[in-house]
């Protein structure tokens, strides 16, 4: 229901990874999956990949992006909470529609005098 693409700032392939993920997550996952983009070790120096860049590739596949230093303790929580109130959220837009699909199938059924098959 939910994924964390996750990559180490300091590390130019793990960005460049990102990409491959994503198509095996379109691939393999259910299209209705949240995924979220997080860039990790925000807190170094060393950094390469800069946070525009982390930004611009979660903008081109619309997810979320959140610059985080597990380290530091820099957005780990706030990236869970995300990810966990969108899955959430999901579930309930999902529940509802089935719900009204369901209620606009009995009031067919109810015009034109059937019932249940």
């Amino acid at each position: 229901m939910g994924i964390f693409l996750l990559y180490d700032s300091t590390d130019e392939n793990s960005f460049n990874h990102i990409r491959n993920w994503i198509k095996q997550i379109e691939q393999h996952a259910n299209n209705n999956v949240v995924k979220v983009l997080v860039g990790n070790k925000s807190d170094r120096p060393d950094k390469v990949v800069e946070n525009e860049r982390g930004k611009a590739l979660a903008d081109e596949y619309k997810m979320s992006f959140f610059e985080a230093s597990a380290k530091a303790d820099v957005n780990v929580k706030e990236s869970f909470e995300f990810l966990a109130k969108e899955i959430f959220k999901r579930g309930i837009e999902s529940s509802s529609s089935k719900n009204l699909k369901v209620n606009e199938m009995n009031q067919d059924s109810k015009k034109d005098g059937k019932c249940c098959g």
